[in-house]
């Protein structure tokens, strides 16, 4: 089965906006399709930022609602250890804690979102592969 990572903004996408791709993603998820993997950091960020005032009024749930959204979130995903600790990407270091979770999970395929398109978005899952480090696709 494949096994994925989402970041918050992912989330928040699927929660906001229905037929998203995230959304989509979110339902394979619940059809058991693909399988979540989460870390206590991630559903930590998460709830953060689900309780947005913006984020939380357009959601028009209570803080007590959403905490039972993470906790049903890890009820259907594999919450990682958190064992792996990685050096802290270079591009957005509080990013560091989705790639440690896919490392861990053993993702097969890691979406990093680049700031310049130089780069690639996609990192192999390969445990020799050094975080941040991004092969030449030229």
């Amino acid at each position: 089965m494949v096994r994925i990572v989402l970041d918050a903004n992912q989330f928040i996408s699927a929660l906001l906006k229905p037929g998203s791709n995230p959304d989509l993603i979110m339902r394979l998820v619940r059809r058991e399709k693909v399988l979540l993997l989460l870390s206590d950091a991630i559903c930590a960020e998460l709830l953060r930022v689900l309780t947005y005032p913006k984020i939380r009024n357009r959601l028009n749930r209570s803080e007590e609602s959403l905490t039972e959204f993470i906790d049903k979130l890890r009820a259907v995903a594999v919450v990682i250890p958190g064992a792996v600790k990685l050096p802290p990407l270079q591009s957005d270091p509080s990013d560091t804690k989705y790639l440690e979770c896919a490392v861990e999970g053993k993702a097969r395929l890691y979406h990093l979102r680049r700031p310049s398109s130089d780069r690639p978005e996609y990192v192999p899952g390969d445990k020799d592969r050094c975080p941040g480090h991004f092969p030449d696709t030229s």
